[in-house]
């Protein structure tokens, strides 16, 4: 599941297709982890799909966004796969059992995401396509995101960009395949996160 969330944090890097620019200073954005989310769901059984996310303070993402070309911005993401939230109800802490079954966070507890290439597919679209490590396993990932708005924040005028992303991964490709296919192989990832300039 964590495997989401790696994916989930290449979704951040903002567009615009008719001229590959955007409205806002280039430079290193983070991203504002009181305003992001990375959300993962599985098939249970095929009878409904399983809901759970990380904790805002397992997620790390930098942007060097080039705002005149933005196929030529980079994105390095860290996650923290020990910090695993289902929501379980009672006593049994599940979000220890998916880490250890499922993610093996034990033994590898980063998850990173390194982006390769941005395509541009359309006026607030793109496809991102990066390096996903996990369980020590690194592989292809590409991202269909969205970009929702880039402008000076409101309140406090500092240049930020908002997207919403989302991806599939097959996590018995990374040696995490426990339960599949009882318990899906794939896991659909969605991603919802803002950035804003470093001062």
């Amino acid at each position: 599941m964590r495997l989401i969330l790696a994916a989930a944090t290449a979704a951040f890097i903002p567009f615009h297709a008719s001229a590959q620019s955007i409205d806002i200073p280039s430079g290193t954005y983070t991203l504002d982890q009181s305003h992001a989310s990375v959300l993962w769901k599985i098939s249970h059984l095929g009878f409904s799909n399983y809901v759970g996310l990380f904790d805002r303070s397992a997620l790390d993402a930098t942007v060097e966004l080039d705002a005149d070309d933005v196929a030529n911005s980079t994105l390095s993401v860290t996650v923290n796969g020990q910090e695993v939230r289902t929501l379980h109800p009672g006593e049994k802490d599940f979000n220890s059992e998916i880490e250890a079954q499922f993610i093996n966070t034990v033994e590898n507890p980063e998850i990173t995401f390194t982006t390769t290439s941005i395509e541009v597919t359309g006026e607030n679209t793109a496809n991102i396509a990066g390096d996903l490590t996990f369980n020590a396993i690194t592989l292809p990932l590409v991202l269909d995101t969205t970009l929702n708005l880039a402008a000076p924040n409101p309140f406090n005028g500092t240049p930020t960009f908002g997207v919403s992303a989302v991806g599939t991964i097959d996590r018995t490709a990374f040696d995490a395949g426990r339960f599949a296919p009882n318990i899906g192989a794939n896991v659909a990832v969605e991603i919802e996160a803002e950035f804003t300039l470093v001062e």
